[in-house]
């Protein structure tokens, strides 16, 4: 892991803190950046999902899809986990959290915005850090591709419904036609430009070109990430500074989500006797979110001042420590396995 992966975490802490101090010193700016929209999308903040969004794309390789049903055991897990358990269970500690322990500290409006904010996370498998817990645990970096890969056809079909219909049990409007155009604006356009760019760098298929194109728009990606982190935080200044303790109220139900989803993944991949360098990445696969697509797509439905995209930043926010100490774990009981 490279600086900016490793201390992921620390970074995103700094920009909550510079977010959330200039949106109370200098709040007219966030204003202006706030109406910069079209068709319920902010400009800015769609260009800096964009840059985050696309190097991960290019990495995604479709023609290991031929691969998929060589190991199926791992494929299945992957997927099971990914769209059969986890979204429902995300919901569901959402609406036992903040419905329920919370609904003394947190306003009806605020309590749903967050419970969505949770959903949207529940809803995306993660994409590219992927690689690098497959990469941290020893796993198969090929058949890592092929997982991801079978992932990414799945999200584009399934993101949009599966999101609707939790949102809409949870008595949260669905604006369809918002949520479609968020997909195909953060899922299936950057995914055919993904497969474009790899297709042109990569004709030769040794993946120099490739490779290169990708370590140099790395850097780009990471300060998307962090710039959205601080245009989120101050646009939020005025509500986390009225209740500092929101933050964590979101942080505590996420953390049990991740290790719970992680216990069930690993629990099976251990009863199928799967080998540990596929059930490792197939359990980060199913543990870890695809945070910037959940951050697009509730910005697009709920607005950048939304309990929603706070919940989704929150995210961010816990993810990487959570999961390295997941890869810590792995590691120390790679002797479970055969």
């Amino acid at each position: 892991m490279g600086i900016f992966e490793r201390y992921l975490s620390l970074w995103v802490a700094l920009c909550i803190a510079a977010g959330v101090s200039l949106g109370a010193f200098v709040p007219s700016v966030f204003a202006t950046i706030a109406a910069l929209e079209v068709a319920h999308v902010n400009l800015p903040v769609a260009v800096l999902i964009w840059i985050m969004i696309y190097p991960m794309m290019i990495q995604v390789d479709f023609s290991s899809l031929k691969d998929a049903g060589k190991k199926p055991k791992g494929l299945a897990l992957t997927l099971v986990v990914n769209w059969l358990i986890k979204p429902f269970t995300m919901a569901a500690l959402g609406w036992l959290f903040f419905k329920g322990f919370f609904a003394d500290w947190v306003d009806p409006q605020s309590a749903s915005e967050y419970i969505a904010g949770m959903i949207l996370l529940g809803v995306a498998p993660c994409t590219a850090m992927v690689f690098v817990w497959s990469q941290l645990t020893k796993g198969d970096p090929n058949y890592t591709l092929v997982q991801v890969s079978v992932n990414d056809i799945i999200m584009i079909f399934a993101f949009a419904p599966l999101a609707g219909f939790l949102l809409g049990v949870s008595d949260i409007q669905v604006p369809w036609q918002t949520l479609l155009l968020s997909v195909v604006l953060y899922v299936l356009l950057p995914l055919i430009a993904g497969v474009i760019t790899r297709a042109a760098l990569d004709q030769r298929n040794d993946h120099h070109r490739l490779h290169s194109f990708v370590h140099l728009l790395k850097p780009w990606s990471i300060i998307g990430l962090l710039s959205t982190v601080v245009l989120l935080f101050g646009f939020q200044a005025e509500t986390i500074l009225a209740q500092p303790q929101t933050i964590a109220l979101i942080a505590i139900p996420l953390l049990l989500q991740t290790y719970g989803i992680f216990a069930i993944g690993y629990g099976i991949a251990k009863w199928l006797k799967l080998p540990h360098n596929i059930a490792a990445p197939a359990c980060m696969i199913g543990t870890s979110n695809f945070f910037e697509l959940a951050v697009a797509v509730a910005i697009s439905l709920f607005g950048l001042h939304s309990g929603a995209a706070l919940a989704t930043v929150v995210g961010v926010l816990v993810e990487v420590p959570v999961m390295l100490s997941l890869v810590a774990f792995a590691n120390r009981t790679r002797h479970w396995f055969a």
